[in-house]
């Protein structure tokens, strides 16, 4: 009798052997659901690595941003590993550039899709990322990816190597469309604009701010004046057309972007290791881990 294999039993072997979605589905499909035995059978077929690599916490990496030679598409992903040292091998750069390459070119909607694309010589995204995982020596993960594709413009911006930016404008204005990204790469901005904003950030804020106010012992109208003052500072604070402009102060995001008869349509910020619960370690275990892996 035939078992069911759930997107949970995925879920789970991919995380133990940091292989393919499609690849770890067979599997247990092939095992009958045996979890145990779909993983030796990988592992006897090359595919899988050990269940210690696929356990460890890939919390550094790098941002790889790219937009398209007539500015119409933009893509990002965020590429993890261990160590800030894998990080900045030649190896890992280079799988990253080819995996923001890829997006530009390529019609990907989901992870599974990501995996499956082709790279240089019809190596898979994923065949490509368990044979760095096999070379370096640690456990490597596609975290996430977006890719903006406009009937107006976008822009792109990388700071460093840790955060970047993608952005959709109405219009195409590559200075504008990078000065706004910078922008959102330093203020970290929530959303666009506060429409953006739901009903019941903005009501939880509202308590907290009447909760605060009430302690004044001031009048109730005074009260609901200052709970606005406060509402309308929140928003400003989070969304991206309500902060001052990192260059210039004296003028909101909003105002400069529809002072050029433009607007922003969406935005992506990705930053590496954001989220993610990061193990400490010094530079010289760094090494020795290093070392060990080889």
């Amino acid at each position: 009798m035939s078992i069911t294999i759930s997107a949970g039993m995925v879920k789970e072997l991919r995380e133990r052997t940091s292989s393919g979605m499609m690849e770890c589905k067979k599997a247990l499909v092939e095992a009958n659901g045996d979890m145990e035995l779909a993983i030796e059978n990988m592992r006897k077929a090359g595919l899988a690595r050990a269940d210690k690599k696929s356990g460890r916490i890939a919390a550094e990496g790098i941002i790889g941003v790219e937009t398209s030679a007539d500015g119409k598409a933009v893509a990002i992903v965020d590429v993890n590993c261990e160590t800030d040292f894998v990080a900045k091998a030649d190896d890992f750069v280079n799988f990253v550039k080819s995996i923001t390459s890829g997006l530009l070119n390529a019609d990907i909607e989901n992870e599974e899709q990501l995996l499956a694309m082709p790279l240089e010589d019809g190596v898979t995204v994923d065949e490509m990322r368990r044979g760095l995982v096999s070379k370096l020596g640690e456990n490597i993960t596609i975290r996430r990816f977006e890719k903006f594709q406009s009937e107006g413009g976008t822009a792109c911006y990388l700071h460093g190597s840790k955060i970047g930016v993608i952005v959709e404008l109405a219009a195409m204005d590559n200075e504008l469309g990078k000065d706004v990204a910078m922008h959102i790469a330093a203020c970290k901005p929530e959303c666009v604009s506060e429409n953006e904003v739901s009903a019941e950030s903005i009501e939880k804020e509202k308590e907290i701010f009447m909760a605060q106010a009430a302690e004044s012992g001031k009048p109730a109208e005074i009260i609901e004046k200052m709970v606005m003052g406060r509402i309308s500072k929140f928003l400003a604070e989070i969304t991206l057309n309500g902060q001052p402009f990192v260059k210039d102060d004296k003028t909101t995001v909003g105002k400069l972007v529809a002072g050029k008869g433009n607007a922003v349509i969406r935005f992506s910020r990705f930053e590496v290791g954001e989220g993610i619960e990061k193990k400490e370690e010094n530079f010289a275990e760094e090494v020795m881990a290093q070392v060990r892996a080889h």
